[in-house]
């Protein structure tokens, strides 16, 4: 099994900096907040948002900065929420300049990427949807959307572009809620640089499986993004890893060692809302997946789960799987 690579949400850091920034007011910089990533031992990498993170920074004193830090920049993820013009749609806006403002800014978004030298660009499209009936033209909105993606995809055919689902927030209906709903917007806008980007949390409160659902995006698409967290499966919860859901997070690592996923593991969770200390919560995250690896590289070694598993014999499997977590 692959040794894995870790990332994580940067405005985590941001948790306590009334004290840990004193010296600055509690006012922390990109910058800041990089340097103090930094510190967890094991993280390889982070995003940042665009254009928030950007703010009064060129993207040649990004690449210095992460240089001298040790991590790297794995991409960008796109922000709308910071202009209130987005807030009834970025790329499905009934005003036609608005909506082309949302696309130039994906754009915009993608070429600073390229010169800072990140890879993917993820597309969290949450103010992409509707709240009431008789809101929206489904028809309408739907084509905005996949001629959308289509165009910001086509902008720079070497930048991948990874679509990241969500059931609702801030909209009541997301227009991607789903995998299934996802994998049809990027087949119809038809671009190979798409692809998926899963988040744990999403995925458990659209009522899917984590492991069926990464199945489903390599089959159909490209998997290029794993968010790891937990939640209770009714909202965006960006609990610590395998906090609730320790058995469907190791399947999920089973799966993606089966589907040969070489991406980063990226750490989504949201130790402001508990005023955690970021850099212990993101190391214990990283603490447990090393755990979960081990425990996958013991049901690899379990010939009878590929057994129980193609028999569907779910005694047997929760045997194995029950004897490799408990292990001493």
């Amino acid at each position: 099994m692959r040794e894995f690579k870790f990332a994580a949400r940067l405005n985590s850091f941001r948790v306590g900096a009334e004290n840990y920034w004193k010296f600055k007011n509690g006012k922390a910089t990109t910058f800041d907040l990089i340097e103090r990533a930094a510190t967890v031992p094991g993280l390889n990498a982070v995003d940042l948002n665009y254009p928030d993170h950007l703010d009064g920074h060129t993207e040649a004193e990004v690449v210095e900065r992460l240089a001298g830090s040790g991590v790297a920049l794995n991409g960008y993820a796109m922000r709308y929420y910071t202009d209130p013009s987005f807030k009834i749609g970025a790329f499905t806006n009934p005003d036609p300049v608005v909506r082309r403002k949302a696309i130039g800014l994906t754009r915009k978004g993608i070429d600073s990427m390229r010169k800072a030298g990140g890879q993917t660009m993820t597309l969290w499209l949450g103010q992409d949807g509707f709240d009431y009936s008789f809101q929206v033209d489904y028809k309408a909105v739907w084509e905005m959307e996949v001629e959308a993606i289509r165009e910001v995809a086509s902008h720079d055919p070497g930048v991948e572009v990874s679509l990241e689902y969500k059931p609702n927030e801030p909209r009541s209906f997301a227009l991607l809620p789903d995998v299934a709903t996802t994998l049809l917007a990027i087949r119809e806008a038809d671009r190979p640089n798409l692809g998926v980007t899963l988040d744990f949390a999403h995925v458990l409160y659209a009522e899917e499986m984590p492991a069926y659902a990464a199945m489903l995006a390599a089959r159909h698409s490209r998997l290029l993004g794993v968010h790891l967290n937990d939640s209770y499966g009714k909202r965006d919860d960006g609990l610590m890893v395998g906090a609730v859901h320790i058995q469907q997070t190791i399947e999920l690592l089973y799966a993606l060692d089966s589907l040969g996923y070489d991406g980063l593991l990226y750490f989504d969770t949201f130790p402001d809302i508990s005023g955690l200390d970021p850099v212990a919560e993101c190391a214990a995250n990283i603490d447990s997946v090393l755990a979960m690896k081990t425990i996958v590289e013991r049901l690899r070694r379990a010939p009878a789960l590929s057994h129980a598993i193609a028999t569907q014999n779910s005694v047997a499997s929760q045997k194995i799987v029950q004897a490799a977590l408990f292990a001493p």
